[in-house]
């Protein structure tokens, strides 16, 4: 168990900062009592102990307030140090210390905590621990074994908030909720309910939710299954494709042969007719070349290609010939080109070197110039006439260099004479500038040494005038101290202290006998309230029992109406609980069938929405096969379009026939037109009557023959897309089938499945709604059974609540039964109101004899001290009286030093002002002779330089004359000049081998022109030879194709070709149909696949599996969460009942014995249970209020009791407060206990506080702590063998608190 031993105080309030101001006090068990008057510093006692326990800081001591102000301490910044040993609950021994900081701002202090150590003892060694004040505080609670509200409000009250148990209702909730820690306990309860609620919600969402995600899982199954369905139906018509393309495959092999013979027969058609066509272009194109001949060759095919051959080698020599001739031609060329080009250079060299001459020339002419210019500006004689010899030159150069020379030693000695002048000038300023410098410092010394003697002069006379006085002050001074050494003489003999300190100690003799009476009085008036407290008890018991009567009229009154109209009377719990059961199942099995409806509506839903889709797929088939049809066949007639371009085919091919074989024919026409001698038209006969008409005819046919290519191929470009669109519109013959049978049958169809589906839907939503609102009256009225059946629990509870009251009221009744007092209540008290006032009697002479001792003590020091300070006054002005002829002869002392120092300045001052003109005379001479060499300096540098920029001239030009003429430049231009005349002769030359060559060239083209004709002749007789050997070829070839085209039988293959087209359509429909209703499958499964991918389907059985777990562990959660919920709260409520029991019994026994008056018999604290019914749910909260209770009246004491009254009941709630609550820990501080007590009430507290000493005196670590100014109360206590010791807090001389451990017996002997 816990208890303090030590503790230290330094820098806090009032204490001292200094280490030698640190205060230690230890703590007596088990009491411990300190005196001292106001603002000694008793309270902060109570505040450090309180600081350093719990770490709250006092009412009020924010920004600092709880540190000594360092204004006080004359320092800018002070630390505070607490430190406490004591005995934690385990009996080990611990110390804490906590240190705060105050510093000193500009406007304001800053307050700051420092870190704290907590010091304990294990295994025989000190271990330290640094902690935050947070940990430190929970180390303190735990060390002490009781609460942080404990500590503040009971334990350490402060003096400010000593009587809280009488404040207003909301404060005294939150102290008493926080001491009886229920705050927490609420707190638990709420979340523990708040919890059960919001579980409650998830498990009813989770049914919302199982019930969606059971129809989702069912959705999923159903998809699954149509699924299957559709992959097996697909199969199936896949098997069927494969069937009819097996059917289909040779039958097109077969219609492939045929199509392959046909067009062989078709080829060797066209192939008989090309090669008819060409016979007779060949014949034709053979005569019109005889014609063209002259004539022809008679001799064999060998003699006529030898002739050729020849004629080739002849025409290739000369060809040869002509090859070397252009060859020479292009050298000779070439070779005029190169001989230009040299030309050309040679040419631009001339103009350079001629350039170069001419500028050679100008710069001899420059250089004279600039010679005879500067021998004119030097005064040379000699070179007035140009051109110079090389002799002139050097002379020249050679007497400007000597002449520069003389004009640089010139300007060099002037510079030397002018820089010494300057020199002495300097020296003389320097001289007379130290001299000033000298004065101008002595005058400041002796000025700052004057300045110092008038000041010492000031305060002497200062000193001396404050002196004039002292001689007659101090002849007072003497008048006044005989006067009060008289006064204190008097006064000592007239006191009678030591009689008035008798009387006193008779009357604490007489006083201690009434106090023995007075307590056997106690004695016997508790006899008899043993059995008032009977009485009181069974008073209590009877108006318990009015209370739970009144509780469960109210609980039938407030749901009397609800319950009667659901079960048409008011149910006890059993029969409310039957009904809820019965509900409940109703509920569940509607619940269940709307479930169904849903399962059932949401089917319908999905098989609509199927039936939608696929009508919106049948619908866009339709539209595309309408779309495909129109853009093809572009009306609805198929097989009338079919025919018509069946027709159009027959007149295209016929056309590209016809093309095929107008370009022999139109060939044939003009060879007959140009070769006959009389023409005539081919098809009429007719004669062309003039040579214009005839050629008109013949460009018109040779215009249509250029033309007949093209429409050749844009025939047969036709005749491919007409066949191309005949094959599309036979391919539509499944897509007609298609179309009517989507019209006719498969979208009348869906849609009378749409409305069916449609209706069924509009059926199940009202069945839904009307199910949905009886579900919504049960739940409502299930809920409302529910909100009743929490208070039907608790007016049972009531009801056998009541037969407890009434067994105990039978109880008391017996207890009561056959008590004879003979001495009753009213006499006892009447005793003691009599004993009580003789012993307050004797208690006012005592104070008065008292207060008698202390007014003359208080007379003589107050004497005395001003006796000490009038003689220490007057010591002090005969001190001073002697120091005044002193200053006086200093006074004329210093006078006469500064009239010296005067004159010294004024003197030196004088010496200063010639010297200041002469310095600025002999600056200006210096700055004179400077501005002087300057210029001199600048003039001899000009002209020196002017004649160096004219000689680098005259060198420049010299070296361009002499490098002109060390290159040779004109030997290297005579040169140049005959190489350009012998490159004019070499080109004349060429030019006249390249005409030559010309002449020749032309000469050997005019042979071989000539030779070009005969061999034109020889190459025509061998092209008519070629020709007439493929005539015969080509009319041999058409007599075999002629013979092969007889061979097949082309009409048995046509038709064999059109039975295996009309197979082969049949076929190809039905592979459409089929290829469409698999396409259709494929469609479904791949939206069947696609939906089951979705996250809703793919996990749905996942999901639902995972939230009916959660929904079965929450509902089991929320029965162990009611079940807690149950057992805290009756836990809470017993609690609270025993704890209220104690305390109150412990109040009525202090009262008893501590208060005097008759006006009030006890005082007890009143919690009223607050409880609020919400959704059947119920919260319990206390109201706490303090009565006074007088006979069978209990009122509240706020606003109605003294302030003494206030004083001592919030003293005794303490007192009850830490007996029930402090079993760990037996401290106690009580802070100035009797103010506002009247001299019975502080008699009685005393006793009474030493009879809960004697009662607890077997605890080890009781210790109570009472701080007074009373010295009575204190006396009081120490009549008690439990002090022995005391401890006075007063301030020492620098007005620090100093606590000083006394015996009790000095504070008797002070008092007497």
């Amino acid at each position: 168990m816990s208890k303090i031993d030590k503790m230290s105080i330094l820098g806090v309030r009032s204490f001292g900062v200094e280490d030698k101001d640190k205060q230690v006090i230890s703590f007596f068990s088990p009491l411990t009592v300190l005196v001292g008057p106001n603002g000694a510093g008793k309270t902060t006692i109570i505040e450090c102990l309180k600081y350093v326990t719990s770490g709250e800081l006092p009412p009020g001591a924010k920004g600092g307030a709880f540190v000594h102000d360092p204004k006080d301490a004359h320092e800018t910044d002070v630390r505070a140090q607490i430190r406490l040993v004591f005995s934690d609950v385990n009996g080990e021994k611990v110390a804490v210390q906590r240190s705060m900081s105050c510093t000193q701002k500009a406007k304001n202090n800053t307050f700051k905590t420092l870190e704290g150590v907590i010091t304990r003892v294990k295994h025989g060694e000190k271990v330290s621990l640094s902690s935050k004040c947070g940990e430190l505080d929970r180390e303190m609670i735990s060390g002490l074994g009781v609460s942080k509200p404990v500590l503040n409000h009971v334990i350490f009250c402060h003096q400010e908030e000593s009587n809280w148990p009488l404040s207003e209702g909301k404060a005294l909730k939150e102290k008493f909720d926080s001491i009886f820690a229920a705050t927490k306990y609420i707190k638990a309860l709420e979340t523990m309910r708040q919890l059960r609620l919001k579980q409650g919600q998830t498990v009813r969402e989770c049914q919302v939710e199982l019930r969606y995600l059971k129809q989702i899982k069912e959705k999923s199954q159903q998809i699954k299954e149509m699924l299957a369905t559709k992959e097996a139906q697909l199969g199936s018509s896949k098997d069927s494709v494969q069937q009819i393309e097996s059917q289909i495959e040779p039958l097109e092999n077969r219609q492939a042969d045929i199509e392959d013979k046909l067009g062989k027969v078709m080829k060797l058609d066209n192939d008989i007719k090309a090669l008819e066509s060409r016979k007779k272009q060949m014949e034709e194109d053979n005569r019109e070349l005889e014609e063209t001949m002259e004539q022809v060759f008679q001799g064999s095919d060998e003699q006529l290609q030898d002739m050729y051959q020849n004629h080739q080698r002849t025409v290739k020599e000369k060809e040869r010939r002509l090859t070397d001739s252009q060859r020479e031609l292009e050298r000779a060329g070439r070779e005029c080109q190169r001989l230009n080009r040299v030309k050309s250079d040679l040419l631009v060299e001339q103009g350079r070197m001629q350039l170069e001459a001419d500028r050679h020339t100008q710069n001899i002419k420059n250089r004279d110039a600039q010679v005879r210019s500067l021998s004119s500006y030097l005064e040379l004689e000699g070179y007035d006439r140009t051109p110079f010899t090389q002799l002139q030159l050097q002379s020249f150069h050679r007497q400007v260099t000597e002449r520069l020379d003389q004009e640089k030693e010139t300007a060099s000695q002037v510079l030397t004479d002018l820089q010494d002048k300057e020199q002495q000038k300097q020296q003389s300023i320097d001289e007379m500038r130290d001299k000033k410098t000298g004065l101008e410092r002595t005058v400041e010394l002796k000025r700052d040494l004057q300045g110092k003697k008038q000041q010492e002069l000031r305060n002497i006379k200062t000193e001396l005038q404050r002196l004039e006085g002292s001689s007659s002050r101090l002849q007072e001074l003497e008048n006044e101290l005989a006067k009060a050494e008289r006064e204190l003489q008097s006064a000592v003999q007239s006191s009678n202290v030591e009689e008035l300190k008798a009387e006193v100690v008779e009357l604490q003799r007489e006083k201690s006998e009434l106090d023995r009476m007075q307590r056997r009085l106690d004695q016997e008036m508790a006899t008899l309230n043993t059995h008032t407290t009977a009485r009181t008890q069974m008073d209590m018991l009877k108006k318990d029992k009015m209370e739970k009567e009144e509780q469960v009229r109210k609980i039938k009154s407030r749901h009397s109406e609800d319950l009667v109209s659901l079960l048409g009377h008011f149910p006890k719990k059993r029969e409310l609980e039957d009904w809820l059961y019965a509900k409940s199942k109703e509920i569940s099995g509607t619940r269940d069938k709307l479930a169904k409806l849903n399962k059932e509506l949401a089917s319908n839903e999905q098989n609509k929405s199927h039936i939608a889709a696929e009508l919106r797929k049948k619908e866009q088939q339709l539209a595309s096969d309408e779309e495909k049809f129109f853009n093809v066949c572009g009306s609805q007639d198929l097989e009338q379009d079919l025919g018509k371009l069946q027709e159009e085919l027959e007149k295209t091919s016929k056309q590209r026939a016809m093309l095929a074989g107008a370009t022999a024919v139109y060939s044939q026409f003009i060879s007959q037109l140009t070769e006959e001698r009389e023409p005539c038209c081919p098809v009429c006969q007719r004669t062309f009557p003039t040579e214009p008409e005839l050629e008109e005819v013949i460009s018109d046919m040779q215009s249509k023959l250029r033309l007949v290519p093209d429409k050749l191929k844009n025939t047969e470009q036709d005749l491919r897309r007409k066949e191309k669109k005949r094959d599309d519109m036979m391919a539509l013959r499944p897509v007609r089938q298609s179309i009517a049978g989507l019209q006719e049958k498969e979208l009348p169809e869906l849609r009378n499945r749409l409305q069916s589906v449609n209706r069924d839907i509009e059926r199940l939503k009202g069945d839904v709604e009307d199910t949905e609102a009886l579900l919504s009256t049960l739940v409502s009225e299930e809920d409302t059974a529910k909100a009743c059946l929490q208070d039907i629990s608790l007016m049972d509870r009531y009801l056998m609540d009541l037969k407890e009251v009434e067994r105990k009221i039978v109880q008391q009744e017996a207890k009561l039964q056959g008590v004879d007092l003979t001495r009753t209540i009213q006499q006892v008290s009447q005793e003691k109101q009599e004993t009580q006032h003789k012993l307050d009697t004797t208690s006012s002479k005592m104070e008065l004899k008292r207060k008698l001792i202390q007014d003359q003590q208080d007379q003589i020091q107050t004497l005395k001290s001003s006796v000490n300070e009038t003689r220490a006054e007057k010591l002090q002005l005969s001190s001073d009286m002697q120091k005044k002829q002193q200053l006086e002869e200093q006074c004329v002392e210093f006078t006469s030093e500064l009239q010296a120092l005067t004159r010294e300045i004024r003197d030196a001052k004088e010496q200063m002002s010639p010297m200041s003109a002469s310095l600025e005379k002999l600056q200006q001479e210096k700055q004179d002779l400077a501005e002087h060499r300057r210029r001199r300096q600048e003039e001899g540098q000009e002209k020196i330089n002017a004649i160096k920029d004219k000689v680098k001239t005259i060198t420049t030009l010299e070296k361009d004359i002499t490098r002109y003429t060390e290159e040779g430049k004109d030997e290297y231009k005579e040169q140049k000049e005959a190489e350009l005349q012998e490159t004019n002769t070499q080109l004349h030359e060429a030019e006249k081998q390249r005409e030559k060559i010309n002449k020749d060239m032309g000469n050997i083209r005019q042979d071989i022109d000539t030779q070009k004709v005969q061999e034109r002749w020889l190459q025509d007789n061998l092209t008519l030879r070629k020709r007439v050997e493929e005539l015969k070829e080509v009319k041999a070839k058409q007599q075999a194709l002629t013979k092969d085209m007889g061979n097949m039988q082309v009409l048995q293959l046509r038709q064999e070709r059109r039975d295996l087209e009309r197979k082969i359509e049949d076929l190809k429909k039905n592979r459409s149909i089929a290829l469409g209703r698999q396409k259709g499958f494929e469609e479904e499964i791949l939206h069947c696949r696609k939906e089951l991918r979705e996250e809703q389907y793919s996990k749905a059985d996942e999901r639902y599996r995972d939230k009916m777990i959660i929904m079965r562990t929450t509902e089991l959660v929320n029965k162990d969460l009611d079940l807690y919920y149950k057992a805290l709260d009756q836990t809470i409520m017993k609690f609270h009942s025993m704890k209220m029991d104690e305390i109150n019994k412990i109040i009525r026994d202090l009262w008893r014995n501590t208060y005097r008056g008759q006006d009030i018999e006890y005082v007890e604290i009143r919690s009223d249970v607050d409880e609020n019914s919400s959704a059947g749910v119920k919260r319990r909260t206390y109201n706490y209020r303090v009565v006074m209770v007088k006979g069978d009246t209990a009122l509240d004491m706020r606003g109605r009791c003294s302030a003494g009254q206030k004083v001592l009941a919030s003293l005794i709630i303490r007192l009850a407060l830490a007996e029930t609550f402090c079993l760990n820990c037996g401290i106690l501080a009580l802070d100035e206990p009797t103010t506002n007590l009247d001299r019975e009430n502080i008699e009685s507290l005393a006793h009474a506080l030493i009879e809960i000493i004697k009662s607890r005196s077997r605890q080890r670590n009781f210790q109570l702590l009472i701080i007074t100014h009373d010295e009575d109360f204190v006396e009081l206590l120490g009549r008690s063998s439990y002090v022995e010791h005391f401890y006075r807090i007063r301030k020492d001389q620098y007005q620090n608190s100093e606590i000083t451990k006394c015996s009790i017996a000095s504070l008797s002997s002070y008092l007497h």
